[in-house]
């Protein structure tokens, strides 16, 4: 089943003030696509919404913690009431601090562990019922190549490794009803996450990305447009056979 040409599907996308997600809902939006965009401040959403907005499209921010079951729901209400029920979600939001085992806080792995996986788990239960209903969907989460394992951050790791489960298990649970479920897993991309881990081993970002281009076979770090070009894939109409997946955008194999 594929919706309706004429009728405007409505998309969540989660993290979106910036970086990857603010990408994925600016490339979204430009493929017709009404979108809620979703961070913890709604006037940081505002540079997001404005560059939806200014060339014709239809956006609306909104604030909530994902690691906050209730604003999780009534963000998507409100999302729902605005544009119609949504039929895309892209679970984005996440974090990626480090500290060895030994010096992580359980504070620090449930804060984690509660935005990188349990967020996207509230999300994908909020709009559930309205895919369902519609008898199609389309869920993309967005994991990372940290998955496979990451020494320097085992909180992250679990948490996107338990996304590619969580993923492959709601393509089970809901491909009855018309709805896919796939992951994107990132490698290195420009973003406030890898600009921060250039300060935390004290190189120039610049010089970060250098040594980074030297390991990835296509000689090129990522940029949020490229994860942005996957997710419009995925959750469009012709997708539809395509579910369950873990796409690594990220410019070469991954072990």
């Amino acid at each position: 089943m594929t919706p309706t040409p004429h009728v405007q599907r409505t998309a969540v996308v989660t993290g979106a003030a910036r970086g990857i997600g603010a990408a994925v809902a600016r490339r979204l939006a430009g493929d017709g696509l009404a979108v809620g965009v979703i961070d913890l401040d709604e006037a940081d959403c505002g540079e997001t919404v404005e560059a939806i907005t200014s060339v014709g499209g239809a956006a609306l921010a909104v604030a909530a913690d994902v690691a906050d079951e209730a604003a999780v729901t009534a963000a998507i209400a409100r999302i729902a009431a605005a544009f119609g029920p949504p039929t895309v979600l892209v679970n984005n939001a996440g974090i990626g601090p480090r500290a060895d085992l030994v010096d992580m806080t359980t504070q620090q792995w449930d804060t984690v562990l509660g935005i990188n996986l349990s967020g996207s788990f509230f999300a994908a239960r909020a709009v559930c019922p309205h895919m369902v209903t519609a008898g199609w969907g389309r869920i993309v989460n967005m994991s990372s190549i940290s998955a496979v394992g990451d020494a320097g951050r085992v909180d992250y790791a679990s948490a996107k490794a338990g996304l590619i489960g969580f993923t492959k298990s709601l393509a089970l649970q809901l491909g009855p009803h018309g709805v896919t479920a796939n992951a994107i897993a990132p490698g290195f991309v420009v973003s406030d996450m890898t600009r921060a881990s250039a300060r935390r081993l004290g190189l120039s970002f610049e010089e970060f990305r250098h040594r980074a281009e030297q390991s990835i076979p296509v000689g090129r770090v990522g940029l949020p447009d490229d994860i942005a070009h996957t997710a419009s894939f995925l959750v469009s109409p012709g997708a539809g056979f395509v579910s369950g997946q873990v796409i690594y955008v990220a410019g070469g194999p991954v072990d």
